[in-house]
Order: C-alpha cells, then structure tokens, then sequence
C-alpha cells in the first residue's frame, strides 16, 4: 500500500530546495562553494549565548524557560522589539508583536491567512524562494510585482479573478505583494523611497496587503538607510493599527539562525489571528530560545551588527574585485549596498543549472542557478552567489576558474 495517492493536491507545489541540496554536496578536496546564503557561524556571539543559557537555567528564569509559553511570545522580548521598531520609526508596542520559530513560520502562517486556492500572490521576479515554498502550500497563483511600474491595474486583476478558472487569464483575487526591500534575496537590490511609496499606491489601490520580509535589513555596508515600507505606511495611515503592512523581522542572520527566533511587526488585529494559528500548529516558539536571545540581544545586538558588518563588507568587496577582474565581456553582476548576495546575469541562452553541473565537475565551484527564484520558471541565466563564507582563496581561486568556464 502507498499513501502517495491520498496526499492532499496541495503537496505537489512542495518541491524540494535545490538550494539545500547544494548545501548537502560532499566536500571535495580543492573545492568552493559560494551557494550557501547562510551567515558564518564562527562569527556568532556563541560565548554570550552560553552565558544566557547558563545565567536562565540556573537561575530564577529557569522556571519560566522551561515552561509552556503564551502563544504571543515571550513578553519582554516583544517590548524590546517594538522598541527597536520605534527607532525605525514604527510607533508600536507589544500586542503589535508576535513570535515566530523564524521568519520562515511567519511567512507560511501569513500564507496561511490571506490565501485561498487560486487565489494570486504579488511576488518579484525573481524573489526568495524560501517564500514561495511557504506560499505554494495554499496553492495560489503568482503575478509580477514591479515597484517601478508597470503592473497591472486594478481593473484588469478584478477581471482576472472574474474570469473562470480554466480561462487562460484566469486568476483569484489579489491578497498580497510580498517583497525583501533591502538587500534582497536573491538579488542584493534595495528599493529606494520612490519605489517603496509606489508599492503602498498599488496595495492601496488594490486593496492588499504587503509583506515586508526585513531579514537582511540591519547587514547595510554602504549609503544611507530607507525607512521601512512599514514606517512609510503608518505615516500614511495614521498608525500601525491602520496600516496594511505586515513586517518580518529575524534575529538569524545576525545572532543565531540555529536557536529560530523570529517576528512580525503587524496591525493587533493581525497578530490576534496569528495567535490562533499559533495555537493551532506548535501553541508557542521554544520558551527558554526567547528568553536567552531577549538577553543576548539586549546585551549585544549593536555590537554583534558592527562586527558582522566589518566582516562580510570585506568579503563583498573581494568578490566583486573578483567578478571584475575575472569575468568575461556579456556577464553582469549586482553591486549590493549590504546582505548576503551577488546576482550574475549571463548572456541571453545560457543555462545557469547546465553550467553548475560542469562547474561542479570541472571548476569545483558551486553556486546556486537563479532559475529557481522566479515563479514563472524564467531566469535561466541568472544565478546567485554569497560571499558570508567566501575566505579569501575561494574567492581568489573559484571565481577565475569559474570565469574560465563562462569564457569556454
């Protein structure tokens, strides 16, 4: 017997990371990997970390840690929280504070709560995959989000969700426009203040939601910040309680991926639903997690981002020399202010995921194919690179080698 049969029609948009089947390639003498988008964890704050669990587990915390917790999350994390919100000028407070295992279980119960089957997902081209992995659970359609124009009106997606299911330019209500502003994943790109003001006029105009997936936004090398959507919309609409933007922050990429910590910055009504859901799924995020990282982050978030900071600008900078110094005429690179990524657009009718089999085989240098991160399954000359664990020889070597390649 086989249970394949039964499984529900939404399992078969749950397709497997190539990303994360990279991560998993055996280490090969004289190989470089610059697929990972994972943060170096020899710079993680590991010995305050240890400090907190010790000083929580042996003290009058200990209790409390190792108990159930409200489903909200832990209270004086939230308040400190909102209170770092309100320095990037998002007046709010606790109840506008919700806890998640990660920003990844935000994204899926934010999924969860606007989508219905067919319904359509505003997303760029390309986008973080990891949300639409989240997203493709409730099976909803996906249209291109473009910030600097060009979208559809709103007329003509109210004739889409009109139209019937199997019309060629059928397509359920627009629910939200999901987007990474600052340093995206996959491409490095920020949006400026004219291009985030225009995705709050589409979602207005639309009547949806935005999500603003904010977890590369404190790892900024160079220029000066942009207000978050979320700010710009709470100027707009008089508050965070009237506003339409839900904001996903996470403490991964700058403290510990490992201990999954994250968080939504949402109107109270919002994070009242998302409390059911909670309720629903795991009840709350790990007690004892929240009350280390409420400690640790009090203690050293400041310095943990500068130190972040100084390390991966460095690395940035010697994979783009790298890219310039290397890479042949027709291939064109991003030139991220911060984050994590690089974004390599080949000639027209190259194939990035071709090219990777030989690069493993031939070059031994990894690197993940763009293709995966666009929704339409374009993007096949495009392909991503991370320089948080390129050392400096994996740059100096595994970037001409991997140039050597392109040239043929």
């Amino acid at each position: 017997m086989t249970l394949m049969n039964i499984l529900a029609s939404r399992s078969s948009r749950m397709k497997a990371s190539g990303i994360r089947e990279l991560l998993q390639l055996p280490a090969q003498p004289d190989s470089f990997s610059v697929a990972g988008g994972i943060p170096d964890a020899s710079l993680f704050p590991a010995e305050a970390i240890a400090g907190a669990y010790q000083a929580v587990l042996s003290g009058g915390e200990a209790g409390a840690a190792l108990q159930y917790q409200v489903s909200e999350g832990y209270a004086p994390l939230r308040r400190w929280l909102a209170s770092e919100m309100g320095k990037l000028g998002v007046a709010c407070d606790e109840g506008n504070i919700f806890i998640t295992s990660g920003s990844q279980q935000a994204l899926d119960y934010l999924g969860k709560l606007f989508l219905s089957p067919g319904d359509t997902a505003l997303v760029t081209w390309p986008t973080y995959l990891g949300a639409l992995q989240a997203f493709n659970a409730y099976e909803p359609r996906y249209d291109r989000l473009m910030p600097d124009g060009g979208n559809m009106t709103p007329d003509a997606y109210r004739a889409a969700a009109a139209a019937p299911s199997t019309s060629s330019k059928g397509g359920g209500r627009v629910k939200f426009a999901y987007l990474v502003p600052d340093f995206a994943n996959p491409t490095g790109n920020t949006l400026n203040r004219q291009q985030r003001e225009a995705v709050l006029d589409l979602a207005g105009e639309l009547d949806i939601a935005v999500i603003e997936d904010a977890a590369y936004r404190a790892l900024r090398y160079d220029g000066e910040p942009v207000p978050p959507i979320l700010a710009l919309d709470c100027a707009r609409s008089g508050g965070i309680d009237k506003a339409r933007t839900l904001y996903c922050g996470s403490f991964s990429k700058i403290l510990s991926p490992g201990m999954r910590v994250g968080w939504v910055c949402a109107p109270r009504h919002v994070v009242e639903k998302l409390v059911l859901m909670k309720q629903a799924s795991d009840l709350h995020s790990p007690s004892v997690n929240q009350i280390v990282m409420h400690r640790v982050a009090e203690t050293v978030f400041g310095d943990q981002v500068d130190k972040l900071i100084g390390a991966y600008r460095q690395r940035r900078d010697a994979l783009i020399d790298a890219l310039d110094a290397h890479m042949p005429k027709g291939v064109a690179w991003s030139r991220p202010e911060g984050g994590m990524f690089v974004w390599v657009t080949l000639p027209e009718g190259a194939d990035a995921a071709a090219l990777l089999a030989r690069s493993v085989k031939e070059a031994r240098v990894a690197f993940v194919p763009g293709g995966a991160f666009f929704a339409d399954g374009t993007g096949r000359n495009t392909l991503r690179l991370s320089f948080t664990l390129a050392n400096r020889r994996a740059v100096e070597e595994g970037i001409p080698r991997l140039a050597a390649l392109l040239r043929g």
